[in-house]
């Protein structure tokens, strides 16, 4: 019983520490296309066109509706006037059906930021998976990503990558990040 209790206590405190986004500082984000919602309408996302824009934030949340990942892209939606202000754009991504999408982009992201569907091919470029699947409300399995954020500035390079389970940070982080990069290039 007690080996059974520190084992649990073990996987618990590795699930709840940071890990490192595979992802460094100063790689190359894999360029991709895909589809999503923004404001409940259908949205065609490409990353090179969002990065002519400027900065872009691209974090990735396991599953719309579900505790962390509501409380994480309502904290983005509210800091939206912020990023702007910056000239970045924020992207949520996970795997979630379109359908899901449309729905979560107006109920938590408030109509104020696109998220989209992370592919296999998305999440294995940008080592977010969490090895595990589960099934859809329309009973499809599909992947879990971890929650990590980067940071990437118009050229494609990586600025900066964080992933912890707990979506505490994210926002404080990828903002201070984005401010980091305006500064360096507009002083």
């Amino acid at each position: 019983m007690r080996r059974l209790a520190l084992v649990t206590a073990a996987v618990t405190m590795a699930l709840a520490t940071p890990a490192f986004a595979a992802l460094k500082e100063g790689a190359k984000a894999p360029e991709f296309t895909t589809n999503g919602a923004l404001a409940g309408k259908p949205f065609h996302l490409n990353l090179d066109t969002q990065l002519k824009k400027g900065p872009v934030v691209l974090y990735f949340f396991p599953a719309a509706f579900t505790s962390g990942c509501n409380a994480e892209a309502k904290a983005f939606a509210a800091a939206m006037p912020k990023f702007r202000a910056e000239g970045a754009t924020v992207i949520g991504m996970s795997a979630d059906s379109v359908a899901q999408l449309t729905k979560f982009s107006t109920t938590h992201c408030n109509s104020k930021f696109p998220v989209a569907t992370a592919s296999p091919a998305v999440i294995k470029e940008y080592d977010v998976s969490l090895g595990r699947t589960i099934k859809t409300p329309e009973g499809v399995e599909r992947a879990i990503t971890d929650r990590t954020s980067y940071v990437i500035a118009p050229d494609g390079t990586i600025l900066y990558s964080y992933t912890a389970m707990s979506p505490v940070d994210h926002v404080a982080n990828t903002l201070a990040a984005v401010r980091k990069w305006k500064a360096s290039h507009h002083s």
